[in-house]
Order: C-alpha cells, then structure tokens, then sequence
C-alpha cells in the first residue's frame, strides 16, 4: 500500500513538472525572432530617421501585418529594435516584446514612439549584425525563423568588414534581409555609393529567401517597410513573388566590392 502510494506521488511530481516545462516551453516559443536594426548614423539626416521610425510604427500595427503574425503556427512572434552606428555604438531601444494582436503591436508602437531620437558617428553595418546576432543568441527564446532586418544608407565603412559578420550570423541561422536607403545623389564627400541596393545584395543579406527592398523615395518609407514585414513574417519565399519590388542578383553582373565603404572613408582622410 505505502509502495502505491509512493509510485503515484512520484508519477503525479512528473506530470506536475513535466506540465510547467511544457508551459515554460509554450512561454518562450515564438514563430518568428525579429530584430530591426535601424541606422542612425550621421548620414541619415533627421527626416529620414524620422521617416524610417514611423515606417516600422506604422507597418507594426497595420492589420496586413496583424494578419500575418495572426496566420503564424504559434500566432506570435518576438520583435526588438536595436539602432546602430559605429562598430561601438549600438543601442537596444526597445527589448524584446512578444507580439500576437493588435493590441501587443500597439503597445510596442507606442514605446518606440517615446523613444528619443539620436545620431552618432561612422556606419559599422558588421557592428550591426553581430549586435544584432548576440540580441538574438541571447533572447531565452525558440523559434523555427530567425531574421535581422537591416536598414541603412550606406556601405560598412568601419569595425571588422562585412562578409565575415554576415557569414557568422547565418552560420548560426540567422536569415538577413535589407532595406537600404537610396535618397541621396551619390556624393563621395558624404561616402555615399551608388547601386546601395546591390551592395546589399552581394554583401549583407543572406539565408533562406532573404531578400533586399530598396527605399528610393520619402513616400516609400510606410509601404515598402509594411511589405518586408510581411513577408518575413509570413516567411514568403521573395522568388514566388510576381509583383516582389525585392532585388534578386542577376548571374552575369560582376559583384560589388564589399570594402568600397572602407576604400572611401580611407581616401577621404588620404586626401586631408
């Protein structure tokens, strides 16, 4: 009788324990990790920044984008938004926070809205991605998809070059995708570079149907961040897209240099 007893203390223990894991478990799985890691460097000027912000708000809460994190296996996915400039300077602005409604999505709008603005010197996109690799590394999250979402105005120009950085974020399956913005004329005074969007391509994005979405215009700010969001959401595949605006890297044309931003910062201060 003690010995029943015993075996259906210890059975009901397991069931109690195996019971909160699993709830542990369901608490930290997400369809999606999300990092948004927004450029604040000096090159963006204070319209731009402030065009880029409103474009994550605005698309965060749209109901497009409700309705995909809402067709999710799981119904949720992680967003954080980190900002980025020089290889020492990048800054969490918002944590991670799980997103399932519309209610969560406004929540997280209405937090990076309170969030001041700032600018900071130099343009490390490797500083990028390896912060935003780490955010993701470190999250005590689960997720079949784990994307960085990169947006910016220019080429790697300091902190360790690019491609190793892009490398070591997929070898840990890490998807990257870009949305570079190309408002400015090509000036190598300010170092920015024409055919951003290809340097892109060829040098910062990578993974299972990454995809790049240039900004070309200040009206494109709103639509073209709403339609990456839902297709890395959504896990579109950029290829299936008839009407995709995302850039696929045609075979025969000759690769962009992925240290043409180290090449001009270099002789701009040759030349001084």
């Amino acid at each position: 009788m003690v010995r029943s007893s015993l075996i259906a203390a210890c059975l009901l223990i397991a069931t109690i324990t195996g019971t909160q894991s699993q709830s542990q478990r369901s608490a930290t799985e997400v369809d999606l990790q999300l990092v948004l890691a927004v450029d604040i460097s000096y090159s963006m000027d204070p319209e731009e920044q402030r065009l880029q912000r409103e474009g994550y708000m605005e698309a965060i809460v749209s109901p497009e984008v409700i309705e995909a994190i809402g067709r999710g296996l799981l119904g949720r996915i992680a967003v954080s938004y980190l900002e980025w400039a020089g290889s020492t300077d990048q800054q969490v602005v918002v944590g991670w926070r799980m997103i399932d409604g519309k209610a969560a999505a406004e929540a997280f709008a209405a937090e990076l809205r309170a969030k001041p603005y700032r600018r900071a010197f130099r343009t490390s996109v490797s500083g990028a991605l390896d912060a935003s690799t780490a955010l993701i590394e470190t999250s005590g999250l689960t997720s079949q998809r784990r994307v960085i979402d990169v947006s910016g105005d220019g080429a790697n120009n300091n902190g360790r070059p690019v491609e190793p950085a892009r490398d070591d974020a997929l070898s840990k399956r890490i998807t990257i995708n870009g949305l570079p913005i190309m408002l400015k004329r090509p000036d190598n005074r300010t170092m920015d570079i024409a055919n951003l969007d290809q340097y892109y391509e060829d040098c910062v994005v990578g993974g299972p149907g990454s995809f790049v979405i240039p900004i070309k215009s200040l009206d494109e700010f709103v639509p073209a961040t709403r339609r990456k969001l839902i297709m890395e959401i959504a896990g579109l595949d950029p290829v299936r897209l008839p009407d995709d605006q995302g850039s696929i890297v045609p075979v025969d044309r000759v690769k962009t240099d992925c240290l043409i931003g180290e090449r001009l910062w270099r002789d701009r201060w040759d030349r001084n």
